[in-house]
């Protein structure tokens, strides 16, 4: 009878190789040949500075009861504008590589809405690229925002701390993708600038301001 175990858990077949792997295991060879991001592993070092210093420090400010009161990031929506798509299509597959390398996630294209004689603009044409981050890969793209990208910007003198739109959310236009380490310059065949959007739970433009300032935002000193 043992032998019989012995030899039924031999036979037994081995999982296959592009299986679906498990929660929080290895990405799968479809994955790998798909070319599809795995995200980052574990804990994002902001979200855990966000838990452990800025979220107590707002509490301690604004005079919170609760953990959940305290602002927090929803997400963060890059935008980057390709006009000259309508004179070469292959434009927008390049905003889209770039800006996949900068995100770390496939982004979208947005089309016209519609048609404008004087731009030569026609409705459902492709003129620009997004993408909204969220979670882990949120966190992880505003830490190379805030400690690789905006400190190679040229006579960096600060961001303005006042772009914010009254409701605690917070923009600021970058002229160039190069400011990231991720685009290799060899390749850029053009300069594009594009536009970053925080959005935030805060209430108010003071509690969106603070919270960016806890979290290490390089805000310009008045």
């Amino acid at each position: 009878m043992a032998d019989e175990k012995k030899s039924k858990s031999q036979g037994a077949k081995a999982p296959k190789e592009g299986g679906k792997a498990g929660r929080g295991g290895a990405a799968t060879t479809y994955e790998v040949a798909q070319g599809k991001p795995s995200g980052p592993k574990g804990k994002p070092r902001f979200a855990t500075h966000y838990a452990e210093k800025a979220a107590p420090e707002l509490m301690k400010k604004f005079g919170y009861t609760s953990a959940m009161q305290a602002p927090r990031f929803v997400k963060i929506v890059i935008n980057m504008g390709v006009g000259d798509a309508t004179s070469d299509i292959k434009n927008i597959d390049m905003a889209l590589n770039e800006l996949a390398q900068i995100s770390g996630q496939k982004p979208s294209v947005r089309r016209s809405k519609k048609a404008i004689s004087n731009f030569k603009l026609r409705q459902g044409l492709p003129i620009g690229v997004m993408v909204t981050l969220r979670g882990a890969r949120m966190y992880e793209f505003f830490d190379r925002l805030v400690n690789v990208a905006v400190p190679r910007i040229r006579d960096f003198r600060g961001l303005s701390p006042r772009s914010f739109d009254g409701r605690g959310n917070y923009s600021v236009g970058f002229n160039e993708q190069i400011i990231f380490p991720e685009i290799n310059i060899e390749k850029v065949q053009k300069v594009r600038g594009m536009d970053v959007t925080i959005v935030t739970t805060a209430k108010t433009d003071e509690e969106g301001r603070e919270l960016l300032k806890l979290m290490n935002m390089p805000f310009r000193q008045r």
